[in-house]
């Protein structure tokens, strides 16, 4: 008895149905990958901080070096990261080997830790190179900027911990993360881009007591800065003004400010 096959309607109703079925649950899918990576970005965060006190612990509260640059090691304040000497044309093996010999470590031996799951620099050949995802503000034992502020050296400088942040997800143009993250709190001014690289607007901090959050940044303007680096990396302007009048980026300068670490400012924080 000859079996009965399907007909070319029914081949066309079926693969139609799969198609509908795979478009609804594809979203579904999308989200729970994304929540998984932002449990990790979350989790590494917290262990970087973690590290970071660790350190401070063992040498009498005095804090890392938040700086990192390719020359000028002091094995009195040593880097936390180190940066290969090639810079920006070396491997990611490379990179990854420098993070060994960073004063960090010790503390937090596991290269995964200092890469966010969600990092997508790479779809830009510009950043095929790039791996370490996280930086730590100038304030805290860092770079400046320029004068503007004298910056924390010990655990006791950082006042209000919670509110605090001391790493976060950098974008440098130059394929990977030199020197520390900055922001100008006196003049208004973003300098670095950070790494937005959750749901398209939404960035993870770790912050000074332990905990790690998100903030979800309100401005479109910001946003489209901080992918600039990304996507464009040669027509990026350092340097993005506060803009009057705009209430959305004044909220996330205002959230940004209060958590950009240092001992004191040359004059009042920037408010617009």
């Amino acid at each position: 008895m000859r079996r009965k096959a399907f007909t070319l309607i029914e081949l066309l109703v079926v693969i139609a149905v799969i198609a509908v079925l795979m478009g609804i649950l594809m979203p579904s899918l999308r989200m729970a990958r994304e929540q998984a990576r932002s449990i990790v970005c979350s989790s590494n965060l917290k262990t970087l901080v973690l590290g970071y006190t660790l350190y401070a612990g063992d040498n009498n509260g005095k804090l890392v070096n938040g700086h990192c640059h390719v020359s000028g090691f002091d094995p009195k304040n040593p880097y936390w990261v180190m940066i290969p000497p090639n810079g920006e044309s070396s491997t990611v093996e490379e990179k990854i080997e420098y993070i060994k010999q960073g004063a960090l470590w010790k503390y937090v031996n596991n290269e995964k830790v200092y890469r966010c799951p969600s990092d997508i620099r790479n779809r830009n050949a510009a950043h095929s190179q790039a791996y370490r995802s996280y930086a730590i503000p100038g304030g805290l034992n860092g770079q400046g900027p320029g004068s503007e502020i004298e910056v924390c050296k010990n655990m006791s400088d950082i006042k209000r911990s919670s509110e605090k942040f001391i790493f976060l997800p950098e974008c440098d143009t130059r394929g990977y993360n030199r020197g520390s993250w900055l922001m100008g709190p006196v003049v208004g001014r973003w300098v670095d881009a950070m790494g937005i690289y959750h749901r398209g607007r939404s960035t993870f901090f770790g912050f000074a007591d332990g905990h790690a959050g998100k903030r979800s940044w309100q401005s479109q303007g910001l946003v489209d800065w901080c992918f600039t680096a990304i996507d464009y990396p040669g027509s990026f302007a350092f340097y993005r003004n506060v803009p009057a009048g705009d209430v959305d980026e004044a909220a996330d300068w205002n959230w940004a400010v209060e958590g950009y670490a240092c001992k004191s400012l040359t004059g009042p924080i920037f408010r617009p």
